[in-house]
């Protein structure tokens, strides 16, 4: 994990710099370095639209020895901070084009929003998704009120594809591109961080993939507090930003949203999902849990001790259901609070309830319980048992370990 630079100057600069493709039905619009007027006219323009979502002090400040709050943008209605964008831009688009209507390509937030938004002000909206998307994502964007069609094997395929219809049919097309509009829609989030607690040394934000919300917000704040430090936090596979800066250019982000982040999840992002679930009732995703895993991670201890704390923008949380149970379940064994262990014993009665006595004897809630005999390569009338257990924490896995291994010497154990 990284922390991308913090000369927002130099960020906002290459931003300013990404040029508009031609090739596509899009957007026209001139991208800018953002005016703190932009983002305050953001602000009044959507401000019936969205959520004024939470920045409240977190039950996570002890456990990390500094004060932190959490600004909570996965409570909007489509879970995720980028509705504010969306919906600056969609209310900055001309009258004729609203009516015409709106089409993009993609199962992403930014898609979902528009999806919704757009449904709202009545604009005819269309998203075109490939066949392998979820069918849960497909609902949800129905449910929204777009009309979906699914189209290609891959994003690029449903990407021509809406392009084609945007020019037969006059739809303007739309994609997460750093417009001064999007951006300063995203900079409202850094306007109401100030609003509602004033006075911090520092406000972290994600900067994986596409960092519009960093920038627009780092412009607001810098404004109204230039002595606030704001930093972007990426992660170290895929450090687009990081690289985006030192080349003095945008790079190209491909690999990166094509990137199945929850197939190579990093284990201080899984860990800070788990204290968020924990200790604020808190579902986000990757994305929305990386600014606190920087913390987890011990990345700024420069943090500690500081007057006025910090604040981490949650800002999504778009989790589908198997993607959480899986997602939890590796962070409750990351943080040894799930182990598992293997022994043989002799198949006699009581040999089971023996087991039962040590693990209740030391706490332990029994997850699992398995016994194998027909494949045991040691004596007849064995049983190999494997059982997994949750404890409270690291001290008690060792407690626990150290009392099963006073009986069952051979009992191996399943390492994380």
């Amino acid at each position: 994990m990284k922390i991308v630079s913090r000369n927002e100057e130099l960020l906002r600069d290459a931003l300013s710099r990404i040029p508009q493709p031609s090739s596509r039905t899009s957007l026209a619009s001139c991208n800018k370095l953002i005016r703190f007027e932009d983002i305050s006219a953001a602000a009044f323009k959507i401000q019936s639209g969205i959520q004024k979502t939470p920045c409240m002090y977190s039950r996570l400040s002890k456990q990390y020895g500094m004060d932190i709050y959490l600004k909570k943008e996965f409570l909007q209605y489509t879970g995720s901070v980028k509705e504010r964008g969306v919906l600056y831009l969609l209310t900055s688009l001309p009258q004729d084009q609203q009516r015409k209507g709106v089409i993009v390509a993609s199962d992403s937030n930014f898609s979902m929003a528009v999806a919704y938004h757009a449904s709202e002000l009545r604009i005819p909206v269309f998203v075109i998704m490939s066949t392998s998307t979820s069918p849960a994502r497909v609902k949800m964007c129905r449910e929204y009120g777009a009309m979906v069609i699914s189209y290609g094997a891959t994003a690029k395929d449903s990407q021509m594809h809406a392009r084609r219809l945007a020019q037969e049919n006059g739809y303007l097309y739309l994609e997460e591109e750093d417009s001064a509009v999007y951006l300063s829609g995203l900079g409202t989030v850094g306007l109401e961080v100030y609003e509602q607690v004033p006075k911090l040394d520092a406000v972290i934000f994600p900067a994986g993939g596409h960092c519009g919300l960093l920038a627009g917000s780092a412009a607001a704040l810098k404004h109204l507090n230039p002595h606030i430090a704001v930093i972007g936090v990426e992660s170290e596979s895929f450090p687009v930003l990081q690289q985006s800066l030192k080349a003095g250019h945008p790079i190209d982000d491909q690999a990166c949203s094509n990137h199945h982040f929850y197939g190579g999840k990093e284990e201080n992002i899984l860990i800070s999902m788990l204290r968020l679930l924990e200790y604020e009732r808190a579902t986000v995703d990757a994305e929305g849990a990386i600014g606190l895993a920087a913390l987890v991670a011990g990345k700024l201890p420069e943090l500690k001790g500081k007057r006025y704390g910090m604040a981490i923008v949650l800002c999504s949380g778009n989790l589908e259901l198997h993607l959480l149970q899986e997602c939890i379940a590796r962070a409750l064994a990351l943080d040894n609070r799930v182990c598992r262990f293997s022994f043989v014993l002799s198949d006699c009665p009581g040999g089971i309830s023996k087991l039962l006595e040590i693990l209740a004897r030391e706490e332990a809630r029994v997850l699992d319980i398995k016994q194998e005999r027909t494949f045991v390569t040691s004596e007849l009338f064995n049983v190999e048992v494997t059982c997994t257990v949750e404890t409270r924490d690291k001290i008690h896995t060792a407690q626990l370990r150290n009392a099963l291994l006073e009986r069952y010497p051979t009992a191996s154990w399943t390492e994380r």
